[in-house]
This record gives C-alpha cells, structure tokens and sequence, in this order.
C-alpha cells in the first residue's frame, strides 16, 4: 500500500507540471510518504525544476461562454453548502469558486487524505446558476479546474462556519478573524511594483488540501506558484479560533533577473480619513481599510505612518539594517462612528501583521506605495519588504514568516501611540500679513502606554528630525481630561522640496511613544 500511495503522490505532482512539462530530473526517488514536510520537499523540487525551464503561460481552457460573462451573471452563480468539501467530517469546510469572467486561468486542486491523493474534478452540479446564469452549466466540463477556494470554519460561533480565508485571483489570500469582515488582501509574491516597466503578478497553479481531524483549528495548505520571473513553493499553516494566525515558509527560485522582490505583500485601500488634507464630499468623515503603516524595526523602534490618497504616484522605504521585527497595515479607528457607514463596516475591518521568523531577510526597507484613488472601488495601497540583495536568474530564496490579525493593537509591546494627525494653513486666523500658503501647522496627539496618567506638571518633550524645510513652534502639551499628549509644529517647505518628518515624545531624552513618520510634498495642501 505504501509504495501504492507514493507512486499516487509523484504522479499527481509531476502532473502539475503541465503536459510535456515533466523532466527526467523532477522524479522523486523512493515512496514519498503524504506528510506536509515530505510534500512540500516536492513541492520544492518541483518549483525548482519548473524554473530551470522557460516561462509556459497557462493553456486557455475555459471557454468563451464563460470567459466572456458579465459581472451579474458571474454573481449568479453560486457554490452549494451541502457540497462542500469535508461538510459535518471537520470544523473546517472548503468551498470553490467558479471558473470565468476575471478569473480565466483556474487552479487545480489537490487533496490529501490519510496518505492518499486526489485531484478535486470540476463538476458544474457542485455550483447553483441563477438569474442570467442560467443556461450555462452546459459550459461546464471536468477538466476545468476552479477558479479559487474558500475555507470556512466557526469563527463567531459553533454553530456557524464563517469564511476565514480565500485564496482567488493570481496570488492574491484574504483572511479574516472573530468579529471582522473582509478588507486588505495578502499576496504570495509582489514583482516589480510601482516600476516604470509595469507590475507582474505571479499566480498560484495548484493547492494540495491536507484533510484536518474533525476537531482541529489548524489546517496545512501547499500551492505551487509561477509567473515569467519567479517560480515558487508555498506552505501555509492556518490556526483558526480565538485569533488567527498564518504560518508562512515560501521557497522561491528566479527563472530571470527581478529588478524588484517584494515579501510577504499587503494591499490595501485608503480613500481619505482624518489626515487627508484634500476635501471630500461625502457624509463620511473617513473612507478606508487601513489607515497607517506600522513597523517594528530591528532595533526595537516602533514606526507609524498615516496613510495617503495622493496627487499622483507616491513610493517609499522604511529602511532597516537587518530583518525587521515586525511590520503590517491598520485599521487602528474601531468605531463606528469614525466611519458612519452601515454598509461597509469599516470599523470591522481587519489589521494585519508580518513577523519574520527566519531566511533571506537581511538589510532592506517595508516599501510603501500609495496610488491615486478617486474612490473607494481600488486597492490604492501597497506594503511589502524588500531586500537589499538583487534577485538574480538562477538564485534561490526562503522566507518564513507569520501572518496575524488583530483588530488595533500588533503582536509585541508597542508603546503610547499616534491617535490623531492633523494638517493645515500655519497662518494665524485674522493676521494682517499672513504667511505663504505652503506654511504647515501640523498637530499630532499621543496616547496610552507611558502616557497614561501623566500629570499637567510632567515635562514630556518633542524630538522632530525634517530632512527639508525649516520648523518652528515645537512643543508638546497635555490634552484635556487626560485623553494623551498634543506635539504641534510648524513647517516651512524649502521650494520644491519633499520633508520627511519623523516626530516622538520623550522623557528625560527617552523615547516614550511609537515614531509619528509623514511625508510632506509640494503638491500636497
């Protein structure tokens, strides 16, 4: 039976090579057992191979009817509950998406089950088409593969199994925890965002299921991921329940030279809040998924950066001598009221931390690109680490790290923190000779951590580093009814010159909050 299972388990990984793709040198010797380490070594090995070879696009299997469906005939179609994968067997369940539309180039699925596995076929009974989806099931046919998965699992009670991850689109994941709705995405690999060149998008070919015990909240996921440039294997280790976590190791292998490698990427979006210095007509006082970019450095330094909508393309680093401690985007306004959207529920939406564990880390920066939005319709953000070290054809990477969701407050210790950021004209209302409209007022308040309870008569002092521009009028004051710690100052910009700000309050010289980073630029008012 052994050997039975072993020849099962090379055939069905050599077959996710692709038809003519399969290489004398991508066999695995002896009886591979169906344990997630041995798999993922052939996961490995198989991501290896594939990147000695060139670049094949996936074949374009999913016809015309259902490539070509409009978005309400795409919505019409929907996956059975009673069909899903492991319903009433586990505590997690898996449903399918359908192939077409956006989705053109679908996955394969395979399971593994008490050291046995399969290929999950397409079956159009598995799917209900509604509406104007009608009529085409007949589309339909087994070897089409799906165009994603969804695991569900009782995250907000037992009696319910709430989604908790999809992985859909390219390498795109979302996740999702107790008391959250849907909001930033993960991605398995970001290549050459934000260059001049264009963006590429790898894509997960293929997942293996690895079936959980009926009471477990943790389940393994493997998918092999390809593109033009890089080729990589990826294990994934879902902890569900109270708080859920992701374990991530990738291995990846470069087919060619990447100008740009970004890790463990957040896409998010942020159409205007608190800090926006734009007006906006809308009922809402602010409009996002997340709201800053957070960063624990090496040397134990906590970042925080609000987010933008910018005049145009922005990009910027948060450098760091070696592998960061942490990093991730917030949605630290957890208030209804803060968003006033019954709809949306922005005040329900995720927060999401990196925390690099080992591998090819070493000195690099968390790259923030923030795009133009003119709504709330577009991910406009982008965060994700990137190396110092070029990735060159031929070379190899590994990346472990864990993935947390967390509503406010990130994995660690971090101390008093950015609560409010404000800008505006630094004229003084009535002056007869008011200054040039580029002058800034910039007011941001601090709270918690060794903050709290601070008497009127502490003396808690500003630290600010410009890298332009001239400031003036820093101080820190306390707020009203103990609410935190006010720093204001004023910026005079050198013309046509960026500032980057970086402000903290200290006491006796020691830094006692996280690190407020903002950068001013010309365009912006």
């Amino acid at each position: 039976m052994r050997s039975v299972v072993g020849a099962v388990l090379t055939l069905a990984l050599l077959a996710a090579l692709g038809p003519g793709m399969v290489p004398a040198s991508a066999q695995v010797e002896g009886p591979p057992d169906a344990l997630p380490e041995s798999l993922f070594r052939q996961v490995t090995d198989l991501a290896r191979t594939r990147a000695e070879t060139p670049y094949e696009p996936p074949a374009e299997v999913v016809p015309n009817a259902l490539r070509e469906m409009t978005y309400d005939q795409y919505r019409s179609i929907r996956f059975r509950p009673e069909a899903a994968l492991w319903r009433g067997q586990a505590r997690f369940e898996v449903q399918f998406f359908h192939p077409g539309f956006l989705f053109p180039h679908p996955v394969t699925v395979f399971v593994v089950n008490d050291g046995e596995l399969r290929e999950l076929a397409f079956d159009p009974d598995l799917f209900r088409y509604e509406a104007e989806a009608e009529g085409l099931a007949a589309a339909g046919r087994g070897d089409l593969g799906f165009a994603g998965l969804r695991l569900h699992y009782p995250l907000n009670r037992p009696e319910y199994l709430d989604e908790v991850v999809v992985f859909l689109g390219a390498s795109y994941f979302r996740l999702v925890g107790p008391g959250q709705v849907y909001g930033l995405s993960s991605r398995g690999l970001a290549i050459d965002t934000a260059l001049p060149t264009g963006e590429e998008f790898p894509a997960f070919r293929t997942f293996w299921l690895f079936r959980p015990k009926p009471d477990a909240d943790r389940i393994t996921i493997l998918a092999l991921l390809d593109s033009p440039s890089v080729t990589g294997a990826y294990r994934f280790d879902l902890q569900a329940g109270n708080a859920v976590t992701v374990a991530v190791d990738k291995r990846l292998f470069a087919r060619t030279d990447v100008a740009k490698l970004g890790i463990a990427p957040l896409t998010s979006m942020f159409a205007f809040g608190e800090a926006s210095a734009r007006g906006v007509d809308d009922f809402r006082p602010r409009v996002h998924d997340s709201e800053g970019l957070m960063m624990h450095t090496a040397a134990g330094e906590w970042i925080w950066r609000p987010l933008t909508n910018p005049v145009r393309l922005r990009g910027s680093s948060l450098r760091d001598a070696e592998r960061p401690r942490g990093f991730g985007l917030v949605q630290r306004s957890r208030a209804f009221s803060d968003y006033l959207d019954l709809e949306a529920e922005y005040h329900r939406r995720p927060s999401q931390w990196v925390t690099p564990i080992d591998g090819d880390w070493g000195a690099g920066g968390v790259e923030l690109v923030e795009i133009p939005a003119g709504d709330e319709t577009s991910d406009n953000i982008a965060a994700y680490w990137v190396s110092d070290t070029p990735f060159r054809a031929g070379d190899r990477r590994q990346y472990r790290y864990r993935l947390t969701l967390f509503d406010d407050t990130p994995p660690g210790d971090p101390p008093a923190r950015v609560v409010r950021t404000r800008s505006g004209w630094g004229a003084v209302p009535g002056a007869a000779d008011p200054p040039p409209r580029s002058l800034r007022r910039y007011v941001v308040d601090f709270a918690g951590g060794e903050l709290d309870g601070l008497g009127a008569d502490a003396v808690v002092e500003p630290r600010l580093e410009a890298r332009s521009g001239t400031i003036d009028d820093l101080h820190a004051r306390r707020l009203p009814d103990d609410a935190g710690w006010r720093a204001t100052f004023l910026l005079a910009p050198e013309d046509g010159e960026a500032a980057d700000l970086r402000l903290v309050l200290t006491r006796d010289g020691r830094p006692v909050t996280e690190t407020w980073n903002h950068v001013w630029y010309p365009d912006e008012r």
